[in-house]
Order: structure tokens, then C-alpha cells, then sequence
């Protein structure tokens, strides 16, 4: 069931790779996720709500359960909360502590893809795919974002590359006496990663490595069908998922009783399919007209990849990797909910596919590729005329009051953006000198404006939208006055000011996190920035 490399990556094939390129390979793929993970400040609503949960979680001792202000917070699964709590335990809360799981996560994610496809297309392509995947917008936000969406991206592609493996190895034996076959060891390994998926996000951990090879298996007929039989037949595979994720299910339904079926399985699982939740909705080409923009810069690669389906197609493998792109794009089509992360479960088999395509592209693929490079830095570069000039044209009182003034930070370094401009020149003089160096020319000017993202135009847009909201938090803690939210949903205010901030009106004496256009009759404004204020409640005064 191998699918042979097209004739263009055979050609382009390296010389034995040694452990030390590969090292190097992970190291310069760490270096792009811990880049300047801790200099945003936590964006609300998603990172401030996992942060801060994660955060009562390690304060509270209860390992078991979560909350969000103090209330009971049935979202998401409890390891991605373990994991954020032990990394804040370990480095402090801070911003790079609590998304340090989600980096190293979305590290491993790459690694594993460059594992999975070098024995099958080659180490080019096996290190094209990796730097596709690190550098595509989509992927890079969410790797540092301290949310559960990285954790379950590296989760379903383990599950779904060794659920392949399993294809391939069939009964050979591992070589060892009495070991699993190659095959079935696969298979089990994918329903470890299933049970942790379980345990990271839920049944969508299950559903969409399970409709893809269900989806594969329909394409390429009976022989398959037969395959996956023997394979289904392995009830040890089922039953170490369930050992993984069962007993902390279990316990929270225990504890919660009906408020966690309903809080967890209907509302955040079934709601979040059969319509839009919390007004998250779109039409049915939603993810398939967001798809070019989480791809950039790699956007134009899609062009020769649709000339080349075929090709694809008509191997095993290659059908597979399609099959699993389609179905994620198929299913959260039809889904009531659309997110942008959504799409997000399907750019693994994408991200191979381009990086095979990449290896063996065209002068004017790689120009295109280093053109949107260039669109990306430049539009870096204009943030603040772009979020102003947006407000000014959109945007109701609140938000042009946080842009008033000086409500802005001072723009992304413009001394850096043009280093990296210079860095795309150099890329494109040697791509256009050396059209066989496509793939690096076009590798190393992604990986140069994925760190000017990294180190400047992510801050700039933390510091921009999230800035006051984190500097009146700190206030608060510094003067020791109870802090509670009025009118507003800012969860990493409960972060930064150290114990969870209430959404409700306050009471005399306390203080308020609230908006400049919604303070309270009466209300001492201690201080304000951009659009948002931090108020005392006098004694005496109803709110």
C-alpha cells in the first residue's frame, strides 16, 4: 500500500541524512515555537479562559476538576488543564509558562509528520512538510495559543499516521519473539493517542481519525474493507483507550451528575454540530473559502497540487492523505458551529502533500510562495494603520476609543521588517539564480517571516487589543481590592490579577473591570486604558 514518490522527488534526493541534520532540523523547528511565546499578552476570550482555568486548577489542589471564576467550567477535558497547570507550576504564571505546553506540542506535531513521511516520499520532503506545517498562518497561531488546539492536532495526526502504519505493516512480524506484528502494534499505539485525544477534546479526537480511514476505506473497495475487520477484531486496542480517558469521564460524572452531560456532551459536542453556538455560524463554503488563508504563505502550492490529484489519487497512501483532508473539510462543513480551528484537523495530509509538491516545484511556484511572504511582512508591518484604519471604518465606541490617542503601542519594529524584506530579496535572487533550490529558497523565507510574526507582529496585536486589559488586572492586584468584571467577558483578567474576577455588577468597595462606555453612576474611575477602566465602588452607592 505504498505510494512511490513522484519521479521529481526521487531526483531531488539527499545524501543519507545524519542524526546531527536531523537535531538540527528539530532545533531550528523548537527555536520558531518558543520564539517570543511569552511576549503577547493572553488574547481574549479562549487563551484567558484556559489560562485562568488552569490557573484556579493549581491553585485549588483539585487536579480532577476545573472552573473558570469560580464557576464550574465543563468546555473542554482535563489534559490540556494538567498540562498548563504543571507548566505554570514548575515556571510561574506567565504567558510563556502556560502556552509552553501548546509550543511544545505543536514541536512534536512537525517532528512526527517529518517522521511519517521520510521512509515513504524521502528526507526532502520529509523536511519541506515539517516547515510547511510550522510556517502555514493557521497552524502558527494555534501553536501559540494556550488552548487545547495543538495538543489535539498532534494527537489525531499520531493517530491517524499509525493507523496508516497498521495499513502498511500488515502481519509482519516485528522481529522480536513473541511481539506484536508491525501492523497491530500500530494500530495500538493509535488508540493510545485516541485515548489521550479523548481525554484532550473529546469525541472529535475519535470521530475524525475514524470517518477519514472510514472514508478511505470506502474509496479503495473490499480488500480494505476485509483489512480493517482483522484489524477491528484487536479488542485490546478499544480497551486501552478507554483505560486512558474512562476514569476521569467517569469521575466527572460522578461529582456533576447531569450538569456534565449537559454542560459537556450536549452543549459543547452535540449543540456545537446541529447548530451555531454562541454565534459562531457561516455557510456551508466557510472552511472551504478560509482554507487559502490558513495555508499562507503556502497558498499558491495549491494550484500544482490540483493539477497533480491524480497522481495522488491513484496510490494508496496518497488517496489517504485526500481522504483525510476531505473528510474534516466535508464534516465541519455540514457542522451549525464554524471556527477557523475547525479546519485546522485536515492541514496535516495538506501540509505533506505541499511539502512533496514543493520539493518538486516550479521557479514560478517559489515565486509565488516568497510573494505572499512579502504580503504577510508588509502586512505585519502596517498593523497599526490596519486595526486603526478597520476601527475607524467599523467599529462602535469601545473600539475607537481604544485605538484614540494614545491608546496604540508603537508599531512593529520597521528596522526589523526590513531585515526580513532583505531576507526575501536574497531568497528570491537565489531562487531565481538556482531554480533547482525552489524548496529551500522558499523554506528558509517562510521560517524568516514566521519569526517576525513570532517577535513582532503577534506582541504588537497582544499588547494592542489585550494590553489593558492585563495592565488594569495588575493594578488591581497591586492595590488588594476585590476585582470583579461588569458588562465584560475578559477571563484573563483572572490570570493577571491572581484569583478569579466575577462577572457581575460590584458591591460597595469593590473594584471593577468595565468598559469607558458603560461605568457605573457614581463610579471612581482609578484608571483607564484605552477602552477599558478599573473603577471603585463607593459605599453607599447602588450600582
Amino acid at each position: 500500500m505504498r505510494l512511490a514518490a513522484p519521479s521529481g522527488l526521487r531526483a531531488l534526493a539527499w545524501p543519507p541524512a545524519s542524526r546531527l541534520l536531523a537535531a538540527g532540523l528539530a532545533a531550528v523547528l523548537l527555536a520558531l515555537w518558543l520564539a517570543g511565546l511569552g511576549l503577547a499578552p493572553l488574547f481574549d476570550v479562549d487563551e484567558g479562559a484556559f489560562a485562568e482555568a488552569s490557573r484556579e486548577m493549581l491553585a485549588s489542589g483539585d487536579w480532577w476538576h476545573t472552573t473558570l471564576n469560580g464557576a464550574d467550567r465543563f468546555d473542554k477535558p482535563i489534559l490540556v488543564y494538567w498540562l498548563q497547570a504543571a507548566s505554570l507550576w514548575l515556571l510561574g504564571s506567565t504567558e510563556f509558562a502556560v502556552r509552553l505546553p501548546s509550543a511544545l506540542c505543536a514541536w512534536a506535531w512537525c517532528l512526527a509528520t517529518a517522521a511519517f513521511v521520510a521512509p515513504r516520499w524521502g528526507r526532502p520532503a520529509a523536511v519541506a512538510s515539517a516547515v510547511v506545517l510550522a510556517t502555514s498562518l493557521g497552524p502558527l497561531l494555534i501553536g501559540r495559543a494556550a488552548t487545547a488546539d495543538a495538543l489535539l492536532n498532534l494527537l489525531i495526526a499520531l493517530t491517524l499516521f499509525d493507523l496508516w502504519r497498521g495499513l502498511e505493516g500488515g502481519d509482519a512480524p516485528t522481529g522480536q519473539p513473541g511481539g506484536l506484528s508491525a501492523g497491530r502494534g500500530a494500530w495500538r499505539r493509535a488508540w493510545v493517542w485516541a485515548g489521550l485525544g479523548l481525554l484532550a477534546k473529546g469525541p472529535v479526537a475519535v470521530v475524525v481519525p475514524a470517518g477519514a480511514l472510514l472514508l478511505w476505506a470506502a474509496l479503495q473497495g473490499r480488500p480494505t474493507w476485509r483489512r480493517l475487520w482483522q484489524a477491528g477484531r484487536d479488542w485490546r486496542g478499544p480497551l486501552i483507550a478507554l483505560a486512558i480517558a474512562l476514569p476521569w469521564y467517569a469521575y466527572a460524572l460522578h461529582r456533576h451528575g447531569q450538569a456534565f452531560v449537559d454542560g459537556f456532551f450536549l452543549r459543547h459536542n452535540l449543540q456545537r454540530f446541529s447548530g451555531p453556538l454562541e454565534g459562531h455560524g457561516g455557510s456551508a463554503f466557510y472552511h472551504l473559502l478560509l482554507l487559502p488563508l490558513l495555508l499562507l504563505p503556502w497558498t499558491p502550492l495549491l494550484l500544482p497540487l490540483l493539477r497533480q490529484w491524480r497522481r495522488w489519487w491513484q496510490a494508496p497512501a496518497g488517496r489517504f492523505l485526500l481522504a483525510w483532508a476531505l473528510f474534516v473539510l466535508g464534516f465541519f462543513s455540514l457542522s451549525g458551529t464554524k471556527l477557523p480551528h475547525y479546519m485546522l484537523y485536515g492541514i496535516t495530509p495538506l501540509a505533506v502533500l505541499l511539502g512533496c509538491v514543493l520539493c518538486s516545484g516550479t521557479r514560478a511556484a517559489g515565486l509565488a510562495v516568497l510573494a505572499c511572504c512579502a504580503g504577510l511582512a508588509a502586512l505585519g508591518a502596517a498593523s497599526p494603520w490596519l486595526l486603526a484604519g478597520a476601527v475607524h471604518r467599523w467599529g462602535d465606541g469601545f473600539w475607537r476609543a481604544m485605538v484614540a490617542g494614545p491608546g496604540l503601542p508603537p508599531g512593529p519594529d520597521l528596522g526589523a521588517a526590513a531585515l526580513v524584506g532583505l531576507l526575501l530579496l536574497a531568497a528570491a535572487v537565489w531562487l531565481w539564480r538556482q531554480p533547482r533550490q525552489t524548496a529551500a529558497a522558499a523554506l528558509v523565507a517562510a521560517l524568516g517571516v514566521a519569526q517576525w510574526c513570532s517577535l513582532q507582529v503577534l506582541p504588537w496585536w497582544g499588547q494592542a487589543l489585550q494590553g489593558p486589559t492585563k495592565a488594569l488586572a495588575l493594578q488591581a492586584a497591586a492595590q488588594g481590592g476585590h476585582l470583579v468584571q461588569w458588562q465584560l467577558h475578559q477571563p484573563s483578567a483572572g490570570f493577571y490579577r491572581g484569583q478569579p474576577v466575577p462577572r457581575r455588577a460590584p458591591q460597595a468597595g469593590e473594584l471593577a473591570l468595565t468598559r469607558v462606555d458603560r461605568l457605573l453612576p457614581g463610579a471612581q474611575v482609578l484608571q483607564q486604558q484605552g477602552a477599558l477602566a478599573l473603577v471603585a465602588q463607593p459605599a453607599g452607592v447602588a450600582p
